[in-house]
């Protein structure tokens, strides 16, 4: 027969600091009084009468100007108003994981919103949570939610925020929030599940999958218990419930191969013990480790500690960090990074681990502030230095601009990029780099001052002068590119061909006679070219973008025939006549005399450039490929037809 002890099992820290601030209390004053069991462990509680620490369950029992522990569970913020005016001096003994949860729902209600806990209506922590809001919600679970929310029609005039008991288990409050995301109008959630009590559920699972029975020591009031119970149930059909060791059926036990001991978090050590003391020697080596563990659970944080934790719940405003001690650590999430539309949910998941920095130590109230974003700042240093050393490029993401340049923030630190060395025409508006991510070279550090300066331009040039290098190596005549239009002139378009700037003759840019660059490309657009010509020791390229694959002779005497009528543009006004495009590429010669029907001075008494007219196609000289058009033709007709009319009658 082999028994496995749970390694989280027995006391969480809530409950421990509870003991201890009761234990204190006993020995400074040598009288004092609990409001409640502290703990839900009656041995316990037995204990801490004889030391003088006294129960009282209402404080109206209490007697004026003594001494108070309020249990971990918590207490209304009427309770504490009630101790205060009779002049009691009060230990807080609420676990910190709880007093979050007060402050949680009394913020959502201030901000407007409504409350509601997931929790056991009649449990003392539930209690205590619904006491620190005027109106809370409180509902058991999924099929409470959903009546509520069908017959309350509160939850429609303002936004829900959710949070959970401390004990609640992780499948109530997902079914919960997963209801709630359905049906809810931006509803908020708070998974303040407690992290120990989160671990410790999930190994006696995994330890009840692997035993034949299970042991689960605990008070029979204790509701944590009584879940770490039904959750052993649902992987092992043989499952005890015990307070004490007297309460072991050995023989029943002695049944199966392998045993499974869980307790609650109201279970002190040495109950623990006693019960693995008569189970076997094995067991006591496995009960004496464990006290080892739980001796490792206490140690001591300081301010300016490098932690490693585990995420164990996320909220819209922080995250919970598990980090194997007393402590319950948080980030908030102004701590979590210096993007200020970063989601908590995206920046990290349960589970994760996560290094930080111990910002604040509160021992009183068990909690640490931690931040991620002050460990990211001296781990940011320390690489910026080590960029500047090794000349290597960094990323940032661009968050302020001024007259002089632009401010980067490279892993939390601010790096000021000169106006001269952001890259941009010196006309340009710093305003457009901002909130985009950049690539840069470090050039000067000076930690003491904390002023890094940096250099866009210089990566790219460096980068821009191996593209070059590449360009000039693989160019040839005929080859395809895409590029960009760097700049326009009268006779063509500059190209960046990626390094390197080709031009395009103004000729070369359409097939269609045009005045100006303008009229085809603009600066900024993505083109495709190809090489017409390429000089390599002057460095110059000549490049083309029209379509030789469809020559505009064909295309033109494909269509059309002489005796065609065509619409044609007037695209060149002569003494003697006027050009129109037909086709792309294609121009025709009007004759002064076949403009009009009557005699005219000058082509552009009648036309002007850009003007549309129906032509008539007159000759077409195949060879010269020249094109002869007429105006007159198309006008002269009606009259010949009026003729030939006026003859018939």
């Amino acid at each position: 027969m082999k028994y496995l002890l749970a390694k989280s099992a027995g006391f969480c820290y809530g409950v421990k600091r509870a003991v201890e601030l009761a234990e204190q209390a006993a020995k400074e004053t040598g009288n004092c009084y609990m409001l409640g069991s502290i703990i839900h462990n009656t041995h316990v509680v037995g204990r801490l009468a004889d030391l003088g620490v006294q129960t009282a369950n209402t404080v109206e029992e209490i007697p004026p100007n003594s001494t108070v522990i309020i249990r971990s569970h918590g207490e209304s913020r009427d309770t504490f108003e009630a101790l205060k005016k009779k002049g009691a001096t009060i230990i807080d003994a609420t676990c910190p994981n709880v007093t979050h949860i007060h402050k949680i729902v009394a913020d959502a209600e201030k901000r407007g919103r409504q409350p509601v806990i997931i929790g056991t209506p009649d449990h003392p922590e539930v209690m205590a949570i619904a006491g620190w809001c005027d109106h809370p919600v409180v509902l058991s679970g999924e099929e409470d939610l959903e009546q509520w929310l069908h017959l309350s029609p509160a939850h429609g005039q303002m936004p829900l925020t959710f949070v959970s008991q401390t004990t609640s288990t992780r499948k109530i409050w997902d079914s919960c929030v997963k209801k709630a995301k359905k049906e809810c109008t931006s509803p908020e959630f708070f998974d303040t599940i407690c992290g120990a009590t989160s671990k410790r559920q999930g190994e006696a699972s995994s330890l009840a999958a692997r035993c034949d029975k299970m042991v689960v020591i605990g008070d029979g009031k204790s509701s944590n218990t009584k879940r770490l119970a039904e959750i052993c149930q649902e992987s092992c059909s043989d499952v005890y419930r015990i307070e004490r060791a007297d309460e072991l059926d050995l023989e029943k036990l002695s049944q199966a191969d392998v045993v499974g001991i869980t307790a609650g978090a109201s279970t002190p050590a040495w109950i623990i013990k006693e019960v693995c003391d008569k189970m076997s020697n094995e067991i006591m080596e496995v009960g004496e480790s464990f006290a080892e563990l739980l001796e490792q659970s206490i140690k001591t944080l300081h301010t300016g500690d490098k932690v490693t934790g585990t995420v164990i719940a996320i909220s819209p405003t922080e995250v919970q960090v598990d980090l194997g001690t007393k402590h319950a650590g948080y980030i908030a999430a102004s701590e979590l990074t210096d993007d200020p539309n970063a989601k908590v949910e995206d920046l990290v998941k349960i589970g994760d681990e996560i290094e930080t920095f111990v910002v604040r130590v509160n021992d009183q109230e068990g909690v640490v502030n931690l931040s991620k974003k002050r460990l990211d700042v001296v781990k940011g240093w320390e690489e910026i230095e080590a960029a500047r050393e090794n000349e290597t490029v960094v990323e940032g993401t661009v968050v302020e601009d001024n007259k002089g340049g632009i401010v980067v923030s490279v892993k939390g630190i601010r790096v000021f990029v000169p106006a001269s060395q952001t890259g941009l025409p010196r006309e340009a508006s710093m305003d457009t780099l901002l909130k985009q991510k950049v690539r840069l070279i470090i050039t000067e550090v000076n930690r003491a001052r904390r002023r890094v300066v940096g250099s866009i331009s210089k990566i790219q040039r460096a980068e821009r002068a191996a593209a070059a290098e590449k360009v000039w190596a693989e160019i040839e005549e005929g080859k395809h590119y895409t590029g960009t239009v760097k700049s326009l002139t009268s006779y063509g378009a500059f190209v960046d061909i990626g390094g390197v700037d080709g031009m395009v003759h103004i000729s070369e840019l359409s097939w269609s006679r045009i005045k100006h660059p303008s009229e085809v490309v603009k600066v900024g657009d993505t083109v495709d070219v190809y090489v017409i010509a390429a000089d390599k020791e002057k460095k110059k390229i000549s490049l083309g973008m029209k379509d030789h694959s469809q020559d505009p002779w064909t295309v033109f005497t494909s269509t059309y025939q002489v005796g065609d009528v065509a619409n044609a543009r007037v695209v060149k006004l002569m003494t003697f006549g006027a050009f129109a495009e037909v086709v792309p590429g294609v121009d025709g010669l009007i004759h002064i005399s076949q403009i009009a029907d009557h005699r005219i001075e000058k082509p552009g008494d009648v036309l002007a450039e850009g003007d549309k007219v129906d032509v008539k196609i007159t000759d077409i000289d195949m060879e010269n490929k020249k094109v002869s058009l007429s105006i007159r033709a198309l006008l002269e007709k009606p009259e010949a037809e009026e003729a030939a009319a006026a003859d018939e009658e």
